[in-house]
């Protein structure tokens, strides 16, 4: 890989840990060196993104320096990576540091608004490995790996998957070990949002958004949960009643 840059004024320095921009390195810097000024798994704070090369320091060492953009990848609610790819989330994933249950969700850097959760997983007799599930995002903006069960929040399928494996290789235990990390700094990243939706009022709910196949209003509060719930249910609900008309309908005969 290319070289770095040093350069960092004792004033860049302590700014740095005001910022809200983290990030960590995703490979030793300069690359071969006895010595790198950064290891492959390291808390940055990302000073300036212009150009090609970003300028950084390092929280464990205070050291900075100019880098290739692809060479980092920015970090936000300890667990969400943009700018990292599969093989690269493997790689963080089966440093010595993590174990099983660690994991790191990535932004899809070919479709905007997807994400995948990587979980690194222990087979007994065999070497761990890293498993990928694919986050996927409804209209209204849930999301989901598996379609009965859907979130508001990638916090909130987090959460889930913490407790209960369903579905997954294990449960989710810590996120993917940030060299760094230990220094206190990682609880002032920004709050997840959390998309919270009032108590329906179904009085005021247009029916045709519960039935209707077109796309939900942007304001609208249906769900698209909640709308295949209800046409689920309308089904059944209806083969039971087609069935008890059939079966009177057979008494009715026998009885004449």
């Amino acid at each position: 890989m290319g070289g770095v840059v040093p350069l960092l004024t004792l004033l860049e320095f302590s700014a740095a840990f005001e910022t809200l921009n983290h990030a960590i390195a995703l490979c030793n810097v300069p690359s071969g060196q006895a010595e790198p000024i950064l290891k492959m798994g390291e808390q940055l704070h990302l000073l300036s993104e212009d150009g090609e090369r970003w300028k950084v320091v390092s929280v464990a060492t205070g050291k900075g320096c100019y880098i290739p953009s692809n060479y980092i990848a920015k970090i936000s609610y300890r667990w969400l990576y943009e700018g990292i790819c599969r093989e690269k989330a493997e790689e963080l994933l089966m440093l010595p540091s993590n174990h099983e249950g660690s994991f790191l969700i990535r932004k899809s850097q070919m479709m905007k608004g997807c994400y995948s959760l990587s979980v690194r997983h222990a087979q007994h007799g065999a070497w761990d490995s890293v498993k990928h599930y694919h986050i996927n995002c409804l209209e209204n903006n849930w999301i989901y790996i598996t379609s009965r069960l859907t979130f508001p929040s990638l916090q909130d399928l987090v959460d889930y998957y913490s407790d209960s494996r369903d579905g997954l290789c294990c449960r989710l235990q810590k996120p993917c070990f940030i060299q760094g990390s230990d220094l206190g700094l990682l609880p002032h990243f920004s709050k997840p949002v959390i998309v919270k939706q009032p108590n329906l009022n179904w009085r005021e709910i247009n029916s045709s958004e519960l039935l209707s196949q077109d796309p939900l209003p942007g304001d609208s509060p249906v769900s698209l949960g909640l709308r295949e719930a209800i046409n689920s249910y309308l089904l059944v609900t209806e083969d039971l009643l087609l069935e008890d008309i059939s079966t009177q309908k057979r008494k009715k005969c026998k009885d004449s």
